[in-house]
């Protein structure tokens, strides 16, 4: 049986490791297979949330909504058999956690800076990271929880399945500084939210049921 060369080829999501300053890509981690689901978390930053009680600031928001996804990603080598893999999914593997690592430069220089008595040295700055899904969502995160259990290996050791449990919180503009590559794609990504919004049709309020309209 032929196959059906003309079938679309599904969107892959994945993570983006983008220069923050020339905003071009240094990596593109795709992931091999798209998560079966995600689970989405909005909470809201509103104003007079401590228990103040300050009647004035009920309906108030200080700043865009605190927004975390997860998901767990799978990655098997043995799907690939027409894809030399020596280090199984080492490096799929190793890509992922060089997300939450600085890297050994970094340290390095660090170390020599306190070596010559540097009092204070500032943390290291990560690439800017971009998570996507489709072409409506594109969006600065930041890693927050990355936990990987190794299911199969080969005959080395090296891990060939993996289950990747991936948690990301969103940068916003209340995150990055005005100006910031991550704080213009976040607002390019709530402006997409609002045509969305738009492009759906509004319900009536007779749908409601009696007394459920506005008077």
């Amino acid at each position: 049986m032929m196959p059906y060369t003309d079938a679309p080829r599904p969107v892959r999501s994945g993570l983006v490791v983008v220069d923050p300053q020339r905003g071009t890509p240094q990596r593109v981690i795709v992931l091999q297979f798209n998560p079966d689901s995600l689970e989405r978390s909005l909470a809201p930053q509103a104003a007079g949330a401590d228990g103040s009680g300050d009647r004035t600031e009920a309906l108030r928001l200080k700043g865009p909504a605190v927004e975390t996804w997860k998901f767990t990603a799978e990655l098997d080598s043995t799907d690939q058999l027409d894809v030399p893999a020596p280090n199984g999914i080492h490096p799929q593997l190793a890509a992922l956690e060089s997300l939450v690592q600085p890297a050994s430069a970094q340290l390095r220089a660090g170390q020599a800076l306190a070596a010559l008595g540097t009092l204070e040295i500032a943390p290291v700055e990560a690439p800017l990271t971009l998570f996507t899904w489709g072409g409506k969502r594109i969006l600065p995160v930041r890693l927050t929880e990355l936990t990987i259990t190794e299911e199969a290996f080969d005959m080395d050791l090296n891990p060939v399945r993996a289950a990747v449990a991936v948690g990301l919180r969103v940068l916003t503009v209340s995150d990055l500084p005005a100006g910031h590559r991550g704080a213009e794609l976040y607002l390019a990504h709530l402006a997409q939210k609002e045509r969305l919004v738009t492009a759906g049709a509004d319900g009536r309020p007779g749908a409601l049921g009696p007394g459920g309209g506005l008077r």
